[in-house]
């Protein structure tokens, strides 16, 4: 059993923190874009988007500590998903997995709703926020910043 302290050990917890900060920065900031997206255009133009408008306020707040921390979850998961390999299959299951376990929890809230739309759209949002996530965590890694988890 390797020991708390073995460098090599520590070495890939901080970079596996790295990566999580990468991925719950980035899904925070994609948070905040949907969000105004939502309020500014779909709810105000799209009548049965309504729902979808936003107070910003500590709720929001709640909201987005939550995205950012399940961005942080996906960025430390991603990183030893996907190693070194080269297999798109493993990036995209990665994301998809994430945001279909968002995003369809939402559309079943949604099927005791009178319309489900506004959560549908919320679904794809999931998708959105994760794959903007992947693909911060892989540009990370393609400039060094941070270090891909080894294929043993």
């Amino acid at each position: 059993m390797k020991e708390i302290s073995d460098p090599q050990l520590m070495a890939e917890r901080v970079e596996s923190l790295k990566a999580g900060i990468i991925g719950g920065f980035s899904l925070g900031l994609a948070f905040v874009i949907t969000s105004l997206l939502n309020t500014v255009l779909l709810a105000r133009y799209f009548p049965t988007l309504v729902s979808l408008h936003i107070d910003f306020n500590w709720l929001w707040l709640c909201r987005g500590a939550i995205a950012g921390f399940s961005g942080l979850l996906f960025g430390v998961t991603y990183r030893y998903i996907i190693r070194t390999d080269k297999n798109p299959q493993l990036k995209t299951g990665a994301v998809m997995a994430f945001a279909l376990v968002r995003g369809l929890t939402l559309v079943e809230m949604g099927l005791n709703s009178s319309t489900v739309l506004p959560f549908f759209v919320l679904a794809g949002e999931s998708i959105l926020w994760f794959a903007i996530a992947a693909i911060a965590v892989d540009i990370a890694i393609l400039l060094g910043w941070v270090k891909s988890f080894p294929s043993t």
